[in-house]
């Protein structure tokens, strides 16, 4: 995620199959709160398209814009302000990759939680009408500036929430703005991991699970 030039790096998502990996536009697995009839909430998990299109968006493309929202001032930016306010998701992955300048190019990063298990990302969601009639729900991860372990590689990483957090995030505690911006902060490093993966995880065409294996960094 977040990759310097592209913008568009991938990450490995919870539910395999069908892909070892994600990019924008693809569909990735978010768990979201939705009210229903009389105010009756529920949690639902379901396969939205990476890349907010916000819902008076003219054209779908602009959600290759929005893969990602920056957490300063989210409250404020009109593709956000309003999935912040009450349509804020979580998106679960194994881990995520950034890429590091070398001397001969880049150099591809795996991060992950220490115990390797599970990570949440802090997401944005939202519905769009087309202009032909179709619905589509879309979504966008948040971003904040990285901790110690992500700045030696890039100056952006993923909000990560922890389990005590997803409540607030997803609206079934009551939280204001000052307490939700609270939320998004670097995860700490000490509980992070990363390794060199090979350059294969930069071409769309690969998607296989020996892509977050380690490598030799070049």
């Amino acid at each position: 995620m977040c990759a310097p030039v592209r913008q568009s790096a991938s990450i490995t998502v919870a539910a395999r199959p069908p892909s070892s990996q994600a990019r924008a536009s693809y569909q990735c697995l978010v768990c979201r709160r939705l009210e229903g009839a009389g105010r009756l909430c529920h949690l639902e998990a379901r396969q939205l398209r990476w890349g907010l299109i916000p819902y008076w968006s003219k054209d779908i493309k602009v959600g290759f814009a929005n893969i990602n929202a920056k957490a300063e001032g989210i409250e404020n930016k009109p593709a956000f302000r309003k999935a912040f306010e009450r349509r804020r998701c979580l998106v679960p992955v194994d881990n995520f990759y950034e890429w590091r300048k070398t001397a001969t190019g880049k150099q591809p990063y795996a991060l992950a939680l220490a115990d390797r298990g599970i990570m949440a990302l802090a997401g944005l969601w939202e519905n769009w009408h087309s202009p032909a009639g179709e619905w589509v729900s879309s979504f966008a991860i948040v971003t904040t500036v990285p901790n110690q372990l992500c700045a030696e590689i890039h100056n952006r990483m993923p909000v990560i929430l922890k389990p005590d957090a997803w409540p607030a995030w997803l609206g079934e505690e009551p939280a204001d703005e000052p307490q939700l911006k609270a939320l998004l902060a670097p995860y700490p490093a000490d509980d992070m991991i990363c390794w060199p993966v090979s350059a294969r995880v930069g071409n769309v065409r690969n998607n296989d699970s020996s892509l977050i294996e380690p490598v030799a960094a070049a």
